[in-house]
């Protein structure tokens, strides 16, 4: 039996048949639906040594079946995956930047908004903790016009792997805080999944300065002054370990206390 490729499930035939078969209704709450003639997505995939990992999330990104631009930023890796990333310097999806020395997360999103070409811009870890499968229902409240920043949450539902108790308490508390000085009630403002149209993320570079994981707090503080409209839609979370290759630790909790103070409560 011959299954579909994964475009298909985009395409206007399979979303007619589901509109037939089960009603519009449910269409909806399945985020069947129909992308607009000519779209684009950009992915940003900041990569600083996930050799082992980068290839498989690059595949999973193909195999969403929307049409994509990808841009991967090797911010200074030393653990062989720029080597593992040469394979796909011809790749038509695909646009290699590099950073000849690690200069953290954020100083790779800015470098890539600068190149992002599509109508809608994510960004993509280069580990194998979030699912880009997840797209599609993140996508469906902008292209809609319901919303202007889509945020992907970990937390408060059911379909997803369950972090440790310090892993939840941590995030939970910084997304209080955020909320609280920056505006957006948001559940997981620590997040990956950020998604915005392009003039969203294009519009506040300018203004950009965090070079590592205050990077999250700074998006959501400058396009809550904006007055954008944020909604939250559930994702598939696996969390990985430090001895994984998980790069975050402690000092970026009390970075991102700083970055709250800073561009929430004294709006820099």
């Amino acid at each position: 039996m011959d299954f579909p490729t994964p475009d298909y499930w985009f395409s206007d035939d399979y979303v007619a048949q589901m509109h037939r078969t089960i009603g519009p209704d449910a269409c909806r709450k399945l985020a069947i639906y129909r992308l607009p003639e000519g779209f684009r997505l950009s992915v940003i995939v900041p990569v600083y040594n996930e050799c082992s990992t980068v290839q498989a999330v690059l595949q999973k990104l193909r195999d969403t079946g929307l049409p994509l631009q990808i841009i991967v930023v090797d911010d200074g890796s030393n653990d062989g995956s720029s080597e593992t990333l040469k394979q796909f310097k011809d790749d038509p999806l695909v646009t290699l930047m590099q950073h000849a020395e690690n200069r953290g997360k954020g100083a790779a999103i800015r470098t890539a908004i600068e190149v992002t070409q599509g109508d809608v811009v994510v960004i993509q870890d280069a580990d194998s903790e979030y699912d880009p499968g997840d797209f599609r229902v993140m996508l469906q409240p902008l292209l809609a016009g319901e919303a202007d920043i889509v945020y992907g949450t970990r937390y408060g539902h059911c379909d997803r792997q369950v972090s440790p108790w310090w892993h939840q308490a941590v995030n939970g508390f910084i997304s209080w805080l955020a909320s609280v000085a920056i505006g957006p009630r948001l559940s997981d403002v620590e997040t990956c999944y950020k998604m915005a149209r392009r003039e969203s993320f294009r519009d506040i570079l300018p203004d950009l300065k965090e070079n590592r994981f205050g990077i999250e707090i700074e998006v959501t503080a400058r396009w809550a002054r904006k007055n954008l409209r944020f909604t939250e839609r559930p994702i598939r979370y696996h969390h990985r370990w430090y001895d994984e290759g998980k790069k975050i630790t402690w000092r970026d909790g009390v970075a991102a206390l700083g970055c709250i103070f800073k561009y929430g409560l004294l709006k820099r």
